[in-house]
């Protein structure tokens, strides 16, 4: 069977020029409406693009449009991943003092069950403010990356973002976490040498639900005992705070369940004590909470995916956390031509394969294949395609004369006009 010819790219020019995508709607109509189902539901982002655009908009068009979207980009990060490692691309230059923090969230999906979608939070340290009576640190130009995903691959695909701000050449790296054993990891992957710190409310936190156990919720005595020892946790040295929470443990005289409640409250805190030196920290000019990553659970997760009534594909979770994500770092117009790019080579990829099936189709036609089972005796199978004999190969035979009666010998002049022009002229005189 002769071997297809090979597929020839189309293209049409003005779609080329104007950047056309797939649809009755505009480059820049997409866009819009891609940002709008990615800070509102649906139903509402397509109401408020025909308000602003004068435009018709369905409700699964803004969703079919924003999950496509955010699916490019997941393929576009996915993939620039890979390159950075594959071509060890080194990091840009660091901040001087950089924050990062890791924390998750919880989204509901279709069927009532939950998935927890990590956050990365990086931000600058700036320098300390006076706030009411004592200087506070916060961290600025902060932005966000977010998966659902495993915390190793987690980890991996978050190099992405490690990589954009410098946490590898920063000065100093100060990471902010709850505790949490991958986020312990996720810490030694990308800055090992980082400042590690308990942040100060699960610290404090954990200081009271152990008190609670031991005096008792509401009591006056227990609001007095926190007063002096989270004061003394914040301003003072770790190792007082936990020797005085062993006292009242071994003094204890209530039930079981409560000391041991209370005893593993202190481990908690024993085991995490090099990460409370908070009055160190603060004179070293570090932030002490990891507020930055549970503000980026709200905001970049739950205000949008956790709605009233709302459950999500596990399919669809990605796309709309990396669109928060760089909605939220305030990085959209940065962003936005690489999903463009990356929607329109998936355009032409489609034709392509149209295209290409097209050909088959139309070749198979032309030549269709021969399944037959093989005759028990040798037959001559003739060709499918038969290829036409060369013409130049065999002399052409010459052609016959026609016959007498033949009508090309027939004259179209009329008999008398054929006589009178072959008898001679006669002259009058």
């Amino acid at each position: 069977m002769p071997s297809a010819p090979p597929v020839v790219r189309g293209f049409f020019p003005l779609d080329e020029e104007l950047s056309l995508l797939p649809g009755p709607l505009t480059p820049r109509l997409v866009e819009d409406l891609v940002h709008l189902g990615t800070w509102m539901p649906f139903p509402i982002a397509a109401r408020n693009l025909g308000r602003f655009h004068a435009v018709r908009v369905t409700e699964p068009s803004a969703r079919r449009w924003t999950e496509k979207a955010g699916a490019a980009l997941v393929a576009q990060q996915t993939a620039e991943v890979a390159r950075l490692v594959r071509e060890e691309v080194p990091p840009p230059q660091g901040p001087a003092l950089q924050q990062i923090s890791v924390d998750g969230a919880m989204v509901p999906v279709v069927g009532g069950a939950w998935t927890e979608v990590k956050t990365v939070a990086i931000g600058t340290v700036g320098e300390p403010v006076w706030e009411k009576d004592h200087f506070a640190v916060h961290a600025q130009d902060i932005s966000y990356f977010s998966r659902c995903a495993d915390h190793l691959t987690f980890s991996h695909l978050a190099s992405l973002e490690t990589h954009r701000r410098g946490t590898a050449t920063a000065g100093t790296v100060v990471g902010i976490v709850d505790g949490a054993g991958w986020e312990q990891g996720f810490l030694d992957d990308h800055r090992p040498d980082a400042v590690r710190i308990l942040d100060w409310g699960h610290a404090a936190e954990h200081l009271a639900q152990a008190g609670q156990a031991l005096f008792g919720a509401g009591t006056a005595i227990l609001s007095q005992w926190l007063d002096q020892w989270l004061h003394a946790l914040r301003h003072g040295e770790p190792e007082k705070v936990l020797a005085e929470l062993r006292r009242q443990i071994a003094v204890f005289s209530g039930g079981d369940a409560a000391r041991e409640e209370a005893q593993g409250h202190l481990t908690y805190l024993e085991e995490r004590r090099e990460q409370m030196r908070y009055a160190e920290f603060e004179a070293l000019g570090y932030p002490i909470g990891s507020g930055m990553v549970e503000s980026a659970n709200k905001v970049v997760v739950e205000a949008r995916m956790k709605g009233a009534g709302m459950h999500w594909a596990p399919a669809h979770v990605n796309p709309l956390v990396a669109l928060r994500a760089i909605a939220c770092s305030d990085r959209w117009d940065d962003t936005w031509p690489l999903i463009h790019a990356h929607l329109r080579q998936a355009q032409r990829d489609r034709q392509q394969e149209r295209w290409r099936h097209r050909r088959d189709r139309k070749h198979e036609a032309i030549c269709p294949a021969v399944s037959a089972p093989v005759p028990s005796r040798p037959t001559r199978v003739r060709p499918v395609c038969p290829t036409p004999p060369d013409a130049s190969a065999a002399p052409r035979p010459s052609p016959k004369p026609p016959s007498p009666n033949h009508p090309w010998r027939r004259s179209l002049i009329p008999p008398d006009q054929r006589r009178a022009a072959r008898s001679p002229a006669r002259t009058k005189t």
